[in-house]
């Protein structure tokens, strides 16, 4: 279930329309072995996230041959490219974790920790029947890596998924990421890489980041990952010609977004169940992000809700996004809930300007129904 989990999921990807994102390979073979190896993208729901681990899955996993999966994508064809392409594909045993899915074994996430510990320790052992198995997973990995002579990747899918839904055990989960990943000597001698993804970036504890030596990218701060999560602009352009689309109606719907070092960047969940569908429409009220917009643009903070009544006219407002503890609760002034909402994807944020606005059509039908709901009268709607 966990370790070298093959390359299935990503043919299925395959076997549908496809964009190629293959590039974000090389950033990935760029930092293995480095001190930079251990990386973490935040992006809203519905944005690519999986489709990207389960990408990075098939390239790595030992077991599996992934060549004709990748000889016609970006990261085999180019030539700048090709050579960490050759070096990297199909090297390093995988354990890949998708946290929404281990929900039902761990009585909501209550047994996360002893959970996965158990599992990884318990395939690694039938996966290497050689191998002398520890009472503690670091260490049970490390003598995997002295058995086999491979190092780990290690890619956790939607990473955040038990800290939003059980907080209650967010002290033991993070203690748990410490531990594998603490920056140590036995960390450097594990894991060739680590990458995680979740909506949220990860959780500070006081001062500090919890998991401090992971690079991270979000919404705020995109860096060189921003064309690689979300569709761009010209392959949105290539969408609507290919399957004869609007591309001003495409833009005015699901474009919004910019980034910096890419420009424009959509939903792609919602750009392909408008082609799909031949039709725009607000395909982001069928997302669970969609039911706590209320709640958050209700909380009570001087001046929230003329901020909202503002953001609804179009107008895009300063935000300081340095103070947002990177959680569902911890809420101090109106800038930590406009930073939440800017990673959850309701708001889109320009870094050289620190201003969000609502990003397109879509998210602007949603907050109108969410205002609806709250039957606000200072908001003047």
């Amino acid at each position: 279930m966990y370790l070298n989990p093959g390359n299935s999921g990503f043919e299925e990807i395959r076997n549908s329309r496809y964009v190629d994102k293959s590039g974000m390979i090389s950033l990935v073979n760029r930092v293995i072995g480095t001190k930079q190896k251990l990386i973490c993208i935040s992006r809203p729901r519905r944005f690519g996230k999986s489709f990207a681990a389960q990408m990075l899955c098939a390239y790595y996993d030992k077991t599996c041959d992934s060549r004709a999966l990748f000889h016609d994508l970006m990261i085999a064809e180019d030539p700048k490219m090709n050579a960490s392409y050759e070096q990297h594909l199909n090297k390093y045993d995988v354990i890949y974790l998708d946290m929404t899915y281990i929900k039902p074994f761990t009585d909501g996430f209550r047994n996360t920790v002893s959970y996965l510990s158990e599992k990884i320790m318990e395939e690694l052992a039938e996966a290497y029947p050689a191998l002398k198995t520890s009472n503690e997973l670091p260490s049970t990995m490390l003598r995997t890596v002295e058995l086999t002579g491979h190092k780990f990747i290690m890619i956790i899918d939607e990473w955040d998924a038990p800290i939003r839904e059980a907080p209650e055990i967010r002290n033991e989960y993070l203690e748990f990421l410490r531990t594998l990943f603490k920056g140590s000597g036995s960390t450097s001698r594990i894991f060739a890489a680590a990458y995680m993804t979740g909506i949220l970036p990860i959780k500070k504890d006081g001062s500090q980041s919890a998991i401090s030596d992971f690079q991270e990218y979000s919404m705020v701060f995109p860096g060189e990952f921003a064309r690689y999560v979300g569709f761009t602009e010209s392959e949105i352009r290539q969408l609507c010609q290919e399957y004869d689309c609007n591309f001003s109606e495409m833009k005015h719907w699901y474009d919004g977004y910019t980034l910096n070092g890419a420009g424009s960047v959509y939903n792609p969940n919602s750009v392909m169940k408008a082609v799909y569908n031949r039709r725009f429409h607000s395909y982001w009220t069928e997302t669970s992000a969609a039911e706590s917009l209320m709640g958050y643009i209700g909380l009570n903070f001087d001046g929230l809700s003329k901020t909202i009544a503002r953001l609804l006219g179009g107008v895009e407002v300063g935000v300081d996004t340095n103070g947002f503890s990177n959680d569902l609760i911890t809420f101090r002034n109106r800038d930590d809930v406009l930073t939440l909402l800017i990673h959850l994807g309701y708001l889109s944020y320009n870094e050289e300007t620190q201003t969000a606005r609502i990003p397109n059509k879509e998210i602007r039908l949603e907050f109108f129904r969410a205002v609806r709901k709250r039957q606000w009268t200072d908001t003047h709607l």
